[in-house]
């Protein structure tokens, strides 16, 4: 157990491999009481593919944001995205929380939580277009603009670690849990 109760925040843009980063961090991390990787609500259906979510609609979306049921939560590209309350329970455990976040979501969660940690992954323009294509979930021009909006947007700050995942999966992961360490 680490013993520190940091939220970090996984931020980049779509595409650049925070979903694999983040699955080998957990599977890696499985076994260290230290570390929660908590499930986001995602207004998108399960079988859509990507990360391990659990799929909302956004009529209920709407509802649990109103609620406050939500830690952070945002829309983007058409979906809504919560991230559940209950990653407060493992920071106040001494426990670091590890999320896929958003870009859009920084403001609120640099309000909410003091000890925060935002790892801004980015990828070399050719590598994220290569990805984006071979995930076969956009058009042609839904990937040029996502690479427009990807260059357009940086993450700067005291509280950002900036890594490039541009190598092979193993030793991205590797490197990216070094990171937590």
């Amino acid at each position: 157990m680490t013993g520190k109760c940091t939220l970090w925040l996984i931020v980049g843009p779509s595409g650049v491999g925070k979903d694999s980063l983040l699955d080998g961090a957990r599977a890696a991390l499985a076994d260290d009481p230290g570390f929660v990787f908590p499930r986001r609500e995602i207004t998108r259906p399960a079988a859509a593919g990507g990360e391990d979510h659990i799929p909302v609609s956004m009529a209920d979306f709407e509802a649990r944001r109103a609620a406050g049921d939500y830690a952070l939560c945002w829309t983007a590209n058409g979906h809504g995205y919560g991230v559940p309350r209950s990653i407060d329970a493992g920071l106040d455990a001494g426990r670091s929380v590890i999320v896929n976040g958003s870009r859009g979501a920084l403001d609120e969660a640099r309000s909410r939580y003091a000890d925060l940690k935002i790892i801004a992954v980015t990828a070399p323009p050719t590598l994220l277009r290569a990805r984006l294509q071979a995930r076969g979930r956009e058009s042609r021009e839904e990937i040029e603009a996502r690479l427009t909006r990807a260059a357009a947007l940086s993450v700067d700050g005291e509280d950002v670690i900036h890594f490039s995942n541009d190598r092979p999966l193993e030793e991205a992961v590797r490197a990216f849990i070094r990171l937590f360490r």
